[in-house]
């Protein structure tokens, strides 16, 4: 697909999708309709995945400048075969940073996908995951598979204005997935509207949750007495005028159906910021997993992750270790605060301007 499209967002680099194994699975999955069969929740529905999911048939890039092995790369792991039992229809690959290593969207070996929010000026769709919003927006998909280490589904969904989950750590299988930080990867889904992303996360969690009932009792649960944190000053911080604003308003129509505000603050959460911005500890984990499986991409990698991946060198197994140690610790002091809401609010992106 062209760079300088507007949509260029679902594709790997060799081929925008497998539109004969589309068509071929969406024709099962009417077929069974006509026959009164269901198999799934997301019998027919278009999907697009993230292009470091291991998915048999498409070649696997995870964004880089060469296809990976296609061992294991392109056999399906435990997500995109849950999504095949249930006939889901694969549209295509989407477009990512490089490894997952990057928010921004930037991949200096096959452009980033124009955020469609505006199709004139070429804005940044977020990432890593960034073409899994603009395949919703353009209409390709209903459903988007990325992943999380750092905001990777996120990120890109605050920048194309549709809905992000990032799933508890462990809770989703991470097989088939090319590793950034698996410390911290976990699958996760984007789609278009809130009741979209619970009902595909209903469909392919192992739990086995009912779909359709999901939905129901969320749409009809009373807000009454759901406590809201807020107020935290590390997670409002340095926000660009308008951004507090509107999530403080969102808050207030909770409130307004009856949810209860809370002053809440979480300092472990600026904590274990600070140790992230020290940097290293996905960078390493990403440069170990190139050094045992993918020596030869390490000259080749896009320039704007590259140096950081280099610098990953330098950091200790005393001072790794001592990092993991501290930030373990930081959640289990973390633990009990959060038993005190249900939620906490705050904004995704404190700039606008990009």
């Amino acid at each position: 697909m062209p760079r300088t499209s507007a949509s260029a967002s679902v594709c790997t680099p060799t081929r925008a999708g497998r539109p004969e194994q589309a068509r071929a699975v969406a024709a099962a999955a009417d077929a069974a309709f006509s026959a009164g069969v269901t198999v799934g929740p997301l019998q027919g529905l278009p999907v697009s995945i993230k292009d470091l999911f291991a998915a048999a048939g498409y070649p696997c890039f995870a964004g880089s400048s060469r296809r990976l092995p296609a061992d294991p790369w392109e056999r399906d792991g435990p997500l995109v075969a849950a999504l095949r039992r249930q006939l889901g229809v694969i549209t295509g690959k989407t477009h990512m940073v490089e490894f997952a290593f990057g928010g921004t969207g930037h991949n200096s070996h096959w452009g980033a996908p124009y955020n469609p929010w505006d199709p004139a000026a070429h804005r940044a769709p977020g990432g890593s995951s960034s073409g899994a919003g603009v395949s919703l927006l353009e209409g390709s998909a209903l459903l988007a598979f990325g992943s999380d280490t750092a905001g990777s589904v996120r990120i890109p969904a605050c920048m194309t204005g549709t809905v992000g989950l990032k799933v508890t750590l462990g809770r989703w299988p991470a097989d088939g997935l090319v590793p950034l930080s698996p410390t911290f990867d976990t699958p996760g889904l984007l789609a278009r509207s809130v009741c979209d992303v619970a009902y595909g996360f209903a469909a392919l969690d192992p739990a086995g949750i009912d779909p359709v009932g999901f939905i129901a009792r969320a749409g009809t649960r009373d807000l009454a007495g759901a406590r809201i944190g807020v107020g935290d000053p590390f997670l409002w911080r340095d926000c660009d005028p308008g951004i507090a604003e509107t999530a403080h308003e969102a808050v207030n129509a909770l409130a307004r159906a009856g949810a209860v505000t809370r002053e809440f603050t979480l300092p472990e959460a600026e904590a274990a910021y600070t140790l992230f911005l020290q940097g290293s500890l996905s960078a390493i984990e990403l440069r170990s997993f190139l050094d045992r499986e993918l020596p030869d991409w390490l000259a080749q990698l896009d320039p704007v992750i590259a140096p950081a991946l280099r610098d990953a060198e330098s950091l200790s197994a005393r001072d790794y270790l001592a990092r993991i140690a501290r930030l373990r610790a930081l959640a289990r002091s973390a633990a009990p605060r959060l038993d005190a809401v249900d939620v906490i609010a705050s904004p995704t992106l404190c700039l606008t301007r990009r």
